[in-house]
C-alpha cells in the first residue's frame, strides 16, 4: 500500500487553461442519447471523451427486476446544476454534459448518463466519476423497482 500523496501539477502542454463548460445538466422524462452527448462534449483542445451510462438492468439484490420508476422532487433540477457546476469547477475538464432520467424506464434504458471531455484521460476518468458519484449522492430523485414476483419496492429513498 502506497502512502505516497499526489499533487495537481500544472498541465504543461496546455495552450489555455481548462474551459471547464457545463454543456448540458438536466433532469428529464426523455430518453437519453449518450452519442449526443459525447458530440456535444468533444472539441479541439479535447484529446479524451469519456462517457458512462447508468442502465437500467434485469436484477437486483438476487431478484428479478422488470422495470423502474424514477420520481424527482421539484428541486431536482436545481441541484444537479449546481452538483455538476461544483465538481466541474473544482477539476480540470474542457466540458460536461449531465443528464438524468425520471419517469417509466424499461429493462436497457439510460437512467445516468455522463460525458466528460478533458485534455487527457486521467481528468476526464476523475471527472467523470465524481461526476457520478456526486449526483447519485446529492440528487433527490428516488427509485422504485417493479419485481417480477408482482411486487414492487422503493430503493435509496429516505
Amino acid at each position: 500500500m502506497s502512502t505516497e500523496t499526489t499533487h495537481h501539477v500544472p498541465d504543461s502542454s496546455r495552450i489555455n487553461p481548462p474551459a471547464r463548460q457545463v454543456l448540458q445538466a438536466v433532469v428529464t422524462d426523455q430518453p437519453i442519447d449518450l452519442e449526443a452527448q459525447a458530440a456535444l462534449v468533444s472539441g479541439a483542445s479535447s484529446g479524451a471523451v469519456v462517457t458512462f451510462a447508468g442502465v437500467v438492468r434485469n436484477h437486483d439484490g438476487g431478484r428479478e427486476v422488470l422495470g423502474l420508476e424514477y420520481v424527482g422532487h421539484p428541486t431536482a433540477q436545481a441541484v444537479l446544476e449546481r452538483v455538476v457546476a461544483e465538481v466541474v469547477a473544482s477539476g480540470d475538464a474542457e466540458a460536461v454534459a449531465v443528464a438524468h432520467r425520471i419517469g417509466t424506464l424499461q429493462i436497457g434504458d439510460t437512467a445516468l448518463a455522463v460525458a466528460v471531455a478533458g485534455a487527457h484521460r486521467q481528468e476526464a476518468f476523475a471527472t467523470a466519476m465524481r461526476l457520478v458519484d456526486e449526483v447519485k449522492a446529492q440528487l433527490p430523485v428516488w427509485k422504485r423497482q417493479v419485481l417480477a414476483d408482482g411486487t414492487d419496492e422503493w430503493v435509496a429513498c429516505p
